[in-house]
């Protein structure tokens, strides 16, 4: 496949590179040259923001990639041509507008397909590939949190946990993971009276002490990058004796919560065993069948190799990994690499 032909690129107000280009074969008996490549994305301003930063657009552009912004309000086929096109919108008509021109241009590599990434809107759905992984002999265990999910009458909740044998304090979070900010709400309930305040549906999770450390596995295609975060304390008895009622959580995904650099105690603070960050990473590319997401993991307190995922995120705030730039940039390049490797063999 080759790419050929003016690319007329400007800056966008939120930082992006604008670029248009034409699509066509080589000339028989030309000098195939290696592909330009163009990828469209349809992203939030938000996500504009944090993800199309100066040094990646810059980066990107020395190696013949373009960025391209997606107009949602014009028809997808008469916009690129693209060889890629990159997305997190969640509304259900983007959906089926992104299916059906995957589907009249199947030469179109889409990251990621809608149907895989639906998976992880719901946090029910979510962990259920995780639940049934069997790494235990793989430098470590890796288990998801004890939960339960609630859909309606919050009134019910303190019979239903007690029923289920669920373990106080439990974080509820939103059963809907949609984008906004509201999904990401979280809070810790220490007692079953206080339960029916919370608003479902949403998903109960048994909290696990973890030394106060987040690990957020960040997945980019075949590459498996890692950082500590600050995450929520642990509890301990005089806490669940001594606290009642419902409380909101911070987030603890935010740049500021860096932990790689503090002062932490070797045991809390050691990075997962790189063979088992690989493995998982392999593994929940092929069940999720995504390219582009995150894992929070955390590591049971008192424990050396036992730990537990308690959130996966697709296409996750990859502007705070530390060289991120480079790490995309060659994923887009494997794809087109991969692609004009296909074109050469012709299949």
């Amino acid at each position: 496949m080759r790419l050929h032909a003016e690319v007329l690129e400007e800056k966008e107000e939120e930082g992006a590179v604008m670029a248009s280009a034409a699509l066509s074969p080589p000339l028989i008996g030309a000098t195939m040259a290696a592909p330009r490549l163009v990828v469209g994305y349809a992203l939030t301003k938000k996500k504009v923001k944090s993800f199309l930063q100066p040094n990646l657009l810059l980066l990107a552009r020395k190696n013949g990639i373009s960025f391209v912004s997606i107009d949602e309000s014009l028809p997808l086929s008469e916009q690129g041509p693209f060889d890629i096109i990159l997305h997190k919108i969640t509304s259900k008509e983007w959906q089926h507008v992104l299916e059906d021109y995957h589907e009249e241009h199947p030469e179109v590599t889409v990251l990621d397909p809608p149907n895989a990434i639906q998976h992880l809107n719901n946090r029910q759905s979510m962990l259920e590939e995780v639940a049934d992984l069997n790494l235990s002999n793989f430098y470590g265990e890796v288990c998801t949190p004890r939960q339960l999910v609630i859909t309606k009458d919050p009134s019910s909740i303190p019979t239903v946990v007690a029923m289920a044998g669920l373990t106080l304090p439990l974080v509820a979070k939103p059963l809907v993971v949609d984008g906004t900010s509201k999904a990401h709400e979280l809070y810790l309930a220490y007692d079953e009276a206080s339960l029916s305040m919370l608003d479902p549906p949403l998903v109960l999770q048994e909290f696990i002490n973890h030394g106060g450390i987040l690990f957020k596995v960040y997945i980019i295609g075949e590459t498996v990058q890692v950082v500590r975060r600050f995450s929520l304390p642990d509890v301990n008895t005089y806490d669940l004796l001594n606290s009642a009622g419902v409380y909101r959580l911070p987030r603890v995904s935010c740049a500021a919560a860096s932990a790689d650099d503090a002062d932490l105690d070797p045991l809390i603070a050691e990075l997962p065993p790189r063979p088992l960050l690989e493995k998982l990473g392999r593994e929940l590319r092929g069940r999720l069948g995504l390219r582009l997401f995150n894992i929070d993991m955390i590591r049971e307190l008192g424990t050396k190799d036992r730990y537990y995922i308690i959130d996966i995120n697709y296409f996750p705030g990859y502007g705070k990994v530390p060289g991120y730039e480079h790490i995309f940039t060659d994923f887009l390049l494997t794809l087109a690499q991969s692609k004009y490797k296909r074109y050469l063999s012709g299949t």
